[in-house]
């Protein structure tokens, strides 16, 4: 299927599979203000888009950002040299590969990112996908009797993998089940079970062991191979997605050589939940 973004020629959006869409024949440099909000909806709608073709350097990827919202940075994440406001995701230098598993970006905060943005700048000969999942789907697709056991339900999401300084927000409750302020759709609203130390019904806190097995198959649940899309990077790629209802990771396996990403995120707002 081809959607055409507007009357510009060679531009053009194509799904990827049922969840993503490919960006050709735009410039992130000379984007539109009715391009940016379709690109919003998009997101909204699809969860991740593809921008291909964008060789452009590090403060024009910055400007672009800045036109999706603004900017913020995870604390403890090591930035880009002259370029505070993105970070580097490298495997250059490492004796093993980086540990990566599905999750959404800092979840532990009160307002997470509404969108997380990579720009390739080195990649392998071979490997380093970035997989993602659709969360829209793992919250459709959960049986009628769960989802309404579960309705109103809350997760503890905690900080992993950082340390930082005294005064950080390190811990949140957030609604398991989240409604997307643009598209009004409902994401089963998780991240690694390593994130998600605690579940709550009605006020009352489950016991640890009880939390951690509901989690485990609501998180296995959402990351079932068939229900992915698996990004196969390409130079000049930027890649963007809506944190409000994906979980992404990358996958290390088979890499053969330097991966090297710059990334941005987008504030967000404190998730809405949703009850049925």
């Amino acid at each position: 299927m081809t959607i055409i973004l507007e009357k510009k020629e060679n531009a053009s959006f194509h799904s990827l599979s049922s969840f993503g869409t490919e960006v050709k024949g735009i410039d992130i440099q000379q984007i539109n203000d009715e391009e940016v909000t379709k690109l919003k909806q998009l997101l909204a709608g699809q969860g991740v888009v593809v921008i291909r073709n964008q060789l452009t350097t590090d403060t024009a990827f910055v400007c672009f950002l800045k036109r999706l919202g603004p900017l913020t940075f995870t604390v403890g994440e090591t930035p880009v040299p002259n370029q505070p406001l993105l970070n580097v995701v490298s495997n250059v230098g490492r004796t093993s590969p980086p540990r990566s598993v599905f999750h959404t970006d800092t979840s532990y905060v009160a307002e997470p990112p509404a969108y997380t943005a990579l720009k390739a700048i080195a990649l392998p000969s071979t490997g380093g996908e970035t997989l993602f999942s659709n969360q829209y789907a793992a919250y459709e697709t959960l049986s009628p009797s769960v989802r309404q056991m579960l309705e109103g339900a809350e997760v503890l999401h905690v900080v992993s993998g950082l340390t930082l300084p005294e005064g950080e927000e390190t811990q949140t409750w957030q609604p398991l089940y989240r409604r997307h302020p643009l598209s009004g759709k409902v994401s089963l609203y998780l991240s690694t079970p390593e994130r998600c130390q605690r579940l709550r019904l009605f006020k009352d806190v489950l016991s640890e062991e009880k939390s951690t097995q509901v989690i485990r198959l609501l998180y296995k649940h959402s990351i079932r191979s068939r229900a992915l899309y698996r990004h196969h990077w390409q130079p000049g790629d930027i890649v963007i997605w809506d944190n409000r209802c994906t979980l992404h990771r990358a996958d290390h396996s088979q890499v053969v050589g330097d991966r090297i990403l710059h990334r941005g995120l987008i504030s967000g707002e404190a998730p809405i939940p949703h009850c049925i």
